[in-house]
């Protein structure tokens, strides 16, 4: 059969370096392991079931067998309003300052394409999540990096970032509680933030996609929260992590309503909105009770702390994450981050991702993902022991 070339564009993409990695549980599973996979990030949790009768009873409806209105229905926006109201203090104008996105992923790939041009310089957290990096590919603009150490508890120091890329820079990604740290943002760093981005002329783009996901009685706080937030940026959210609604394919931008105009333009070109029976159960997951969210923390948190307290039991020096569902552990000496993971999957049948994946200065490290019951977490803290390692 013919086969057709591919475009520069798809050529230009970073390779998905955990492609491989699924690669390799496949073939340890294919032999007939039992592979418990802590190296993901895919909630393991059901939807809330009101959740789920509202999109049964709304599926129902024949309005929304139709097109969705272009930019989301009024009712997701303003429930969207009342949301960020409610848990944050922050008033938004559903009308001008919210954008409906396709999941949170649609909206941080997307927007680099709505306000950079070829060859324009955006600052992105090193490590981050690599899907950052692809939207700033399809700009055809360029990165500059952002190191995040345990030093300065995994937050940039802006200071650091040279002159010429301070001046060059249009956007910054920013992302906490974070991916793959699980390092949480304070107040005064935020204030950093937008003095910062004021200064330089910056828009920034913080993905909250983690925001519901605290630990030790600490709520997440919002970008928008801090003074002046929306004169500089915006937030991306999605119900993903907090509702466990990752397969439903449904988030928001809030702030800067030059940049939510962006993302409706952009989209407006490429889609006709979400389905509207999603939009119905979006709206009654932010706007319902909240006991299901409170449920959730405790249980990550309930997790992480067996997890966590099982290795140092066994000798590995590891520190709890403050936020998210992940825990960011260094490697032992003499190994890559890539070649532990190795050992773990070959002799444990433990996954793990490396921390290279999540760029250079992730090396050193891997991140587990607290997706499994703790049954499975005390096991695989088992199997790591008799590998002797500390």
């Amino acid at each position: 059969m013919k086969q057709f070339e591919q475009s520069e564009l798809l050529k230009s993409l970073p390779k998905q370096f955990f492609a491989s990695l699924v690669g390799k549980v496949g073939k340890v599973m294919a032999q007939g392991h039992d592979v418990i996979n802590l190296g993901q990030g895919n909630p393991d949790q059901p939807t809330p079931s009101h959740i789920v009768e509202t999109l049964q009873k709304a599926s129902a409806n024949p309005m929304h067998h139709k097109y969705s209105p272009f930019r989301g229905h009024q009712f997701l926006k303003e429930a969207v309003a009342t949301f960020y109201k409610r848990e944050y203090g922050v008033d938004v104008d559903p009308e001008k300052e919210v954008a409906i996105l396709f999941g949170g992923k649609g909206g941080l790939v997307e927007i680099p394409q709505c306000l950079l041009n070829p060859g324009d310089t955006v600052l992105v957290p090193d490590p981050g999540y690599p899907d950052y990096w692809s939207g700033v590919e399809l700009a055809k603009a360029k990165m500059e990096v952002m190191p995040l150490t345990a030093e300065n508890h995994f937050l940039p120091v802006y200071e650091e970032i040279s002159e010429s890329a301070k001046e060059q820079a249009k956007l910054m990604f920013l992302n906490y509680p974070n991916n793959p740290t699980g390092a949480v943002a304070t107040a005064e760093f935020f204030e950093d933030t937008v003095a910062f981005a004021a200064k330089h002329d910056i828009c920034v783009v913080h993905d909250f996609a983690y925001g519901a996901i605290g630990f030790d009685g600490k709520k997440p706080i919002s970008f928008l929260q801090t003074s002046g937030a929306k004169e500089t940026g915006i937030e991306i959210y999605t119900l993903s992590k907090t509702y466990n609604m990752a397969g439903w394919r449904v988030g928001f931008a809030v702030g800067n309503e030059s940049v939510v105009e962006a993302i409706n333009l952009l989209q407006d070109h490429m889609y006709v909105s979400l389905f509207g029976a999603v939009q119905e159960a979006a709206a009654a997951a932010l706007l319902e009770s909240q006991q299901c969210v409170n449920d959730l923390v405790k249980r990550y948190e309930s997790r992480r702390n067996t997890f966590i307290q099982g290795l140092r039991e066994i000798g590995w020096d590891v520190t709890s994450s403050a936020g998210s569902f992940f825990a960011w552990l260094k490697v032992p000496k003499g190994y890559t981050s890539e070649q532990f993971s190795d050992l773990l999957l070959e002799k444990a049948h433990v996954v793990v991702a490396p921390g290279v994946g999540f760029g250079t200065y992730g090396e050193g490290y891997v991140r587990v993902g607290l997706l499994t019951d703790e049954e499975r977490m005390r096991e695989a803290v088992s199997r790591i022991k008799k590998l002797n390692l500390f």
